[in-house]
């Protein structure tokens, strides 16, 4: 029986924020059994959506579209926007996702734990057989082989501390700024690190969890703010930074607007980097309101980017060695699928010496 090893989805590099949102689905049961799919993994960060498969036959794009839908809209809507990758193709797509040259921020190690954790949640929900198994294995390692044996992630940033530097170029000096995080997650971390690093002495924590705000905020130095309550810092904070899984916004000009007119003129900087986003579009209309979402951070990212040129072209060669290592045994297997073959661990060769900034 042959395998079809497909990886379809989005990203930021063939979607804007507002067509990912619509795509944003992080619940992936029943995924095999709805796509008919032998094995299936869910891959959902703010970043992109993918789902990588083995199947008998090829799944249709719309098909997966209609499956990660997560609004009223029909899925065909912002369907040119999917990728489809299939074979090695796909094997290379997911090592340079895992090793952060796909990422939005290139270089940045967050995606690797996301999609390890993807890869745990298919293997506990038995999505994730034989073939993905050794497809994310393989990833894992090769990563790890890019981090050790590159210096890709020197001056890498994450998307929160891309926020924290745009909050910066507005600012100017951030230690005198008040400033509210809302969401307590690993992206709202990140970015709570980074605003304590640049001076803030005044965070302040909200999330649905109160447990897991009062964690963070000890973490970084901050306080706990409930979550019941949390509208009322925008009367005082000069920044807002949201990092949350709603599924709705949570700031709308409704509920902002009355807060704005006891601020006495004073701007409010709001950074949204959830998707789906926290807060409605139209609060950028309000007199005194900056609001960026996640897509106007990229050209932040982008600079950074030209830092670590070399870096990138040094893991995209250890990739490309793995990626043909991985194609041959594929090959292989589709040869001898009707005989049965043992999937066994991926073994990856190291690299022979360290490259490094000259």
């Amino acid at each position: 029986m042959p395998m079809n090893l497909f990886c379809v989805g989005l990203s930021h590099h063939t979607a804007n924020v507002e067509t990912r949102e619509r795509y944003a689905r992080t619940d992936n049961e029943a995924l095999c059994e709805t796509l008919g799919c032998t094995e299936a993994l869910l891959l959902s960060t703010c970043n992109r959506v993918e789902v990588y498969g083995v199947a008998e036959r090829a799944i249709e794009n719309a098909r997966l579209a209609q499956y990660l839908t997560v609004s009223n809209s029909a899925a065909s809507e912002g369907l040119d926007a999917f990728y489809r990758y299939e074979s090695e193709a796909c094997v290379q797509h997911l090592f340079r996702v895992a090793c952060g040259l796909d990422s939005m921020v290139v270089g940045e190690t967050e995606v690797l734990g996301q999609t390890k954790q993807a890869y745990e949640t298919a293997r506990r929900l038995g999505g994730a057989g034989p073939l993905l198994h050794r497809l994310f294995q393989g990833a894992f390692r090769v990563a790890k082989q890019v981090r050790t044996y590159t210096d890709i992630t020197r001056g890498a940033v994450s998307i929160g501390s891309v926020a924290v530097d745009l909050a910066g170029k507005i600012f100017g000096e951030l230690t005198r700024r008040k400033v509210l995080v809302l969401g307590a997650g690993e992206t709202s971390e990140r970015t709570a690190r980074a605003l304590m690093s640049r001076g803030v002495t005044d965070l302040r924590v909200t999330n649905r969890s109160r447990e897991r705000a009062e964690r963070l905020a000890a973490l970084v130095g901050g306080r706990a703010v409930p979550f019941t309550a949390w509208e009322n810092e925008c009367r005082e904070i000069d920044i807002l930074i949201s990092s949350t899984a709603a599924e709705e916004p949570l700031l709308t000009r409704e509920k902002l607007a009355p807060v704005l007119r006891e601020r006495w003129e004073r701007p409010l900087f709001i950074i949204d980097i959830a998707v789906p986003r926290d807060v409605a579009p139209d609060v950028n209309e309000l007199e005194g309101v900056f609001l960026y979402d996640i897509d106007s951070l990229q050209s932040i990212a982008e600079q950074s980017l030209a830092l670590r040129r070399q870096q990138v072209a040094a893991g995209e060669q250890i990739i490309a060695t793995h990626v043909a290592e991985f194609g041959r045994w594929l090959r292989r297997e589709e040869g001898s699928s009707r005989r049965g073959s043992n999937v066994g661990p991926a073994v990856i060769a190291e690299p022979p010496l360290r490259i490094s900034e000259s």
